[in-house]
């Protein structure tokens, strides 16, 4: 009975006497994308090639192997794809230089990409001159029992070897290629007592892994290539490296007989690991027994090892790959978090762990003065570099347009026109909330983007219900009534309140299931520590094995109490066309903080100074607007009276009849000091008082 892909029809070569002669064994890696095939050296030798002979195509190989032999194997690597098989193996005649012919055997294993095409064939070649007269399986054999008994032994480490590397091509992580090769239950299925993975690092070769013997010691955790060390010599000549014996062990590497001797190890063999032409590490296996290392063990050893070799070379690809695309995204992020006076604040942020595959999640602390902070957690659409781009500028853009002094509404339209600008095609969810902290007046706005989450001093945890505008780069809709289009939602910050952002990677699940994710986070959130920093480690912790994959940004805001002895405010009421109670209640409330921040004498002049500002925007304006009172750290009553008017006012001079255009005149003479600020597609007019300090 034939092995599966090896070809009964043919006439395998009469046994010769030099039996024990060791054959050589080559790699080959050919890219089935572009053609390309590459020979190790050894693999050269076997073929009888020079390497100026061959030129890295399979039409470089037709003066070694006959036309007829080369079509056979073809048919049955093709027949193999077919059949959706990953290993394959066969024997077929290859022409010497001299013109004399000699047998070959190659073993093959398929690579796949995600989309189950093949992309990618790995294998063996080795010269089979001196394999037995009848192949492995052919049936040909003596039929007497130890003969079955070897082939069933031959055929169960086959298996092994093809579990092992199929188990292997998920491994993504050094880590992971190293907890299949430390894992007991595999090494048993090898017969080894102990298994030894060495990576090349720089000059030398580092032992990654060492399972279960107890081999391992600190000296020889890091090994110069050109040392006399058995791993060492394989990553150097490329070739594997038997020991039979105890005795080879002492007589061929004495600096490292000293370790081996009082270990119960009999035999070993270190194999090379080989990618695209060049050494990436060696695998050791370690024996309790004496071993001969026949042709077939030493061929499915050394397929063991390409899988190992192409296994290991991806996770060190996908490491670094990963490290790099983390380490861009995280220079686009604030480099530090700036200290805010009544706050503590923690952010973190979590890769997605896709390799190159780098998302476009972000946060930021905007220090805005006079006890204000803006905070957000954004997401742009997408894991890839341009993401991250278009991450870094519109993080930017935000940031200016709110230190500019837009407010947080007209900062969000204009960072989605600009977005929209860009023409990326892609769109972002942001949440941004602006502190007052010598007040506690919070106030948030939102693009399409998870509703912040607020835990109370009293350990209660709750989701704010705000309304929310489209994501940023959305196209704007000219509807009447609109505004900006991003609505901002009030709310009050009490000592000991903390504040919670975040993006949707923090509470994605891989069963899709998002509310369960919420609900989570809010359990956490009100079961874990009250300091922030202690806090956000609990909530990314969350992630873990149960994670989607995506990235994940987390900002937590506490504030810790009035940062100045006195203040107040802000209040603010929102002034609408044809609202006639709006200018009576916002009077009222002017008055009444007026008496409680202690300049009752003022009130008087106050209210008629804000009326005046008020009155203005209601008539002058087609928008409407809002007034904003509050008392700033100085210990000034300071007015704002923000609309959507570009114009500005402009003092005049009224006659003695004129009904009008004293306005500006009254403030000027009411006011300590007054002034304009352009607030995006507006203005703000604003007017301080200067309030009297208590006697001592």
């Amino acid at each position: 009975m034939a092995h599966r892909g090896e070809d009964p029809e043919v006439d395998w070569p009469a046994r010769p006497d030099t039996s024990l002669a060791l054959n050589r064994m080559g790699t080959f890696d050919w890219d089935l994308d572009s053609g390309r095939i590459h020979l190790d050296p050894t693999a050269l030798e076997v073929l009888d090639l020079r390497p100026d002979e061959f030129d890295g195509t399979a039409a470089g190989l037709r003066q070694r192997i006959p036309a007829a032999e080369q079509a056979r194997l073809e048919e049955r690597i093709a027949q193999a794809l077919k059949e959706g098989r990953t290993h394959y193996g066969a024997y077929f005649r290859s022409l010497r230089r001299d013109g004399s012919s000699s047998w070959t055997h190659v073993q093959v294993h398929v690579l796949r990409d995600p989309d189950d095409r093949p992309h990618r064939v790995i294998g063996i070649l080795r010269d089979a001159a001196h394999d037995h007269g009848s192949p492995p399986g052919t049936g040909t054999g003596s039929g007497d029992g130890a003969g079955d008994g070897e082939r069933a032994e031959g055929r169960r480490m086959t298996g092994v070897v093809e579990r092992t590397t199929a188990i292997l091509a998920h491994a993504r992580t050094v880590s992971e290629v190293t907890d299949v090769l430390k894992d007991p239950e595999a090494l048993g299925h090898l017969g080894a007592v102990s298994v030894m993975l060495g990576v090349v690092d720089g000059g030398r070769v580092r032992l990654a892994a060492e399972g279960r013997l107890g081999s391992y010691r600190p000296e020889i955790e890091y090994t110069r290539i050109d040392e006399q060390y058995p791993m060492s010599e394989a990553v150097r000549t490329m070739r594997p490296v038997f020991l039979a014996s105890r005795e080879e062990f002492q007589g061929r590497y004495p600096p490292l007989w000293p370790y081996i001797e009082p270990l119960d190890v009999r035999s070993g063999v270190y194999l090379p690991l080989i990618a695209q032409g060049r050494s990436i590490g060696a695998l050791g296996l370690l024996y309790a027994r004496d071993a001969d290392f026949t042709a077939e063990d030493r061929t499915l050893l050394m397929a063991l090892a390409g899988g190992i070799a192409q296994s290991l070379q991806r996770a060190i690809l996908f490491e670094q790959e990963h490290d790099l695309a983390e380490g861009l995204q995280r220079t686009l992020l604030p480099r530090r978090i700036p200290e805010v006076a009544g706050a503590r604040i923690a952010v973190r942020y979590r890769a997605s762990g896709l390799g190159r595959d780098i998302g476009g999640d972000w946060y930021d602390v905007i220090p805005l003065g006079e006890g204000r902070v803006g905070v957000m957690t954004g997401d742009v659409e997408g894991h890839d570099t341009d993401a991250a781009a278009v991450m870094g500028q519109l993080r930017i853009v935000l940031r200016a347009y709110l230190i500019e002094g837009h407010t947080p509404g007209t900062a969000m339209a204009r960072a989605s026109a600009f977005l929209c600008e860009l023409a990326t095609g892609r769109v972002a969810t942001c949440t941004y909330a602006e502190v007052d902290l010598t007040t506690g007046m919070l106030q948030l706005v939102r693009a399409g983007h998870l509703e912040p989450v607020v835990r109370r001093g009293d350990g209660s945890c709750h989701r704010v219900q705000i309304a929310g505008g489209l994501p940023l780069g959305t196209p704007p809709r000219d509807l009447p009534g609109t505004g900006t289009g991003y609505p901002v939602t009030s709310l009050e910050l009490h000592p000991g309140d903390s504040l919670l952002l975040c993006t949707d990677g923090l509470v994605e699940r891989a069963d899709g299931d998002l509310d369960a994710g919420m609900r989570a986070l809010l359990e956490a959130a009100r079961t874990g520590p009250a300091d922030v920093e202690e806090l956000a480690d609990v909530l990314c912790g969350l992630v873990g094995d149960a994670g989607a994959g995506d990235d994940m940004a987390l900002l937590l805001l506490r504030r810790r109490g009035t940062p100045v002895p006195r203040g107040g405010g802000p209040l603010r009421q929102r002034l609408a066309p044809g609202d006639q109670d709006a200018p009576a209640l916002a009077r009222h409330l002017i008055r009444a903080a007026v008496a409680a921040w202690g300049a009752w004498e003022q009130a008087d002049e106050i209210e008629l100074a804000a009326d005046e500002l008020m009155t203005n925007v209601l008539v002058h304006t087609d928008g409407g607007g809002q007034v904003c009172l509050r008392l700033t750290a100085e210990g000034r009553i300071r007015i704002e009276v923000e609309d959507t008017s570009s114009a500005l006012p402009q003092r005049r001079e009224a006659g003695d009849w004129a009904v009008s255009g004293r306005g500006l005149m009254l403030v000027d003479r009411l006011a300590d000091d007054w002034g304009v600020e352009p607030r995006g597609g507006g203005k703000c007019v604003w007017c301080e008082f200067a309030v009297p300090q208590p006697a001592a």
